[in-house]
């Protein structure tokens, strides 16, 4: 990850000084690489909420400005076949987070034949090289990271749920309405089952990451209902689609391998929403300008969200004082869980961008550049059922 020199002298900072000041250089070396200025301007103030005033860090509660336009729709007209299908099925696919997963059963977070993460995840051997933790340590330290995951999707999953609410508010077709009422449900259920799970089966909470904090933040303010599909649609779901099928095929803890397989059921059809509103109005209703802005934005989105997984509030807890930020950052970028993470991430995420019209020659370097444009070619949302992927996946676990 691109950094400021001066990130090279912050090691000799307070560790107060150091937590406000590291985040800030992280940010401001991403907004210079931003080349689009609207794009710039756009996440400026949220930037300045998450990294600097670290609004998500609030113990309670965080005020945000939602501002967008509600659109009704006074004939009720059936005006996109495909979303009402999708509504179709959303309605079959329902289910209750009190009665199809088995909250009484016992849960460890420490138990060495169910881990929630394998032992492999992390590279135990670099971290030798700073500091050698136990067999009961490493336990412990891949549960810590385990709660982090979790925290991070539950915190997301609440900023989906504002988000769709916002869509079907704003969305210009009434069937688009009709699907967005039942991804409302969906959320909030995702809501609640994460939550439990993480109150009492985990019993740890990690706050927002201020990454993915910029971008709720960002979505919540922006008035305009295709940047809150963009946003939230295909990068938040579509990357929190491939997480989830990630963790659902390393982790051996039942409850939470049925709580996932669950969730992504519901994801698939999220991001599916996404790309069957965005297809058409990127191609044929935006302007040059318009599709360049939300194309340089989405790649500012793909680089935030890839360095959301980078843990800093498990460094925090564990770390500092010990190895530097930059030394955390190199440790668990390379890491094997976090590169099979970003790996199944974007393989879900850069053909849908693909699909609407969002990977334009002119981008393609950067995507590039930054290893992203491998996964091009790949299937996209509406060519992959939730069916689909857990057969992917639980092919994937038998053939291990």
């Amino acid at each position: 990850m691109n950094t400021t020199p001066l990130s090279h002298l912050t090691h000799l900072l307070p560790t107060a000084m150091r937590r406000r000041v590291e985040p800030v250089l992280e940010a401001v070396a991403m907004l210079r690489e931003v080349e689009n200025t609207a794009v710039m301007a756009r996440f400026t103030p949220s930037m300045l909420r998450g990294f600097v005033l670290r609004l998500g860090r609030r113990e309670e509660a965080t005020e945000m400005l939602a501002t967008h336009a509600a659109r009704f729709d006074w004939t009720y007209a059936s005006d996109f076949p495909e979303m009402r299908a999708l509504y179709s099925r959303a309605k079959q696919h329902q289910w209750d987070a009190e009665t199809l997963l088995d909250w009484g059963m016992d849960v460890d977070p420490m138990h060495p034949d169910r881990p929630l993460i394998p032992s492999d995840f992390f590279d135990f051997d670099a971290l030798d090289r700073h500091v050698k933790l136990s067999a009961e340590e490493r336990r412990r330290f891949l549960y810590n990271m385990a709660a982090w995951m979790l925290s991070q999707f539950l915190h997301g999953e609440q900023g989906a749920l504002f988000a769709a609410a916002q869509v079907t508010e704003s969305v210009q077709w009434f069937d688009g309405k009709l699907y967005g009422s039942t991804q409302v449900v969906d959320e909030g259920r995702h809501v609640e089952a994460f939550h439990r799970y993480l109150d009492t089966k985990l019993n740890k909470l990690y706050t927002i990451n201020d990454n993915l904090f910029v971008i709720i933040d960002s979505l919540m303010s922006d008035p305009r209902w295709d940047m809150k599909f963009l946003g939230m649609q295909i990068m938040v779901e579509g990357l929190a689609l491939g997480a989830f099928g990630t963790l659902y095929k390393l982790t051996r803890e039942p409850l939470l391998k049925n709580l996932l397989g669950a969730v992504i059921q519901d994801e698939a059809r999220h991001v599916h929403y996404g790309v069957l509103a965005l297809r058409e109005h990127v191609r044929t209703a935006l302007s040059e300008a318009e599709r360049r802005e939300r194309e340089d934005w989405a790649f500012e989105v793909a680089l935030l969200m890839r360095n959301r997984f980078m843990a800093h509030e498990v460094y925090e807890e564990w770390f500092e004082g010990i190895m530097t930020r930059r030394q955390w950052n190199d440790l668990i970028s390379s890491s094997p869980g976090m590169r099979e993470f970003r790996d199944v991430m974007f393989r879900r995420l850069v053909p849908n961008l693909d699909t609407i019209g969002l990977l334009s020659p002119r981008v393609e370097a950067h995507y590039h550049r930054v290893g992203l444009l491998r996964f091009r070619g790949g299937k996209n949302a509406m060519q992959l059922s939730g069916d689909d992927l857990l057969r992917d996946l639980d092919g994937e676990i038998a053939a291990a």
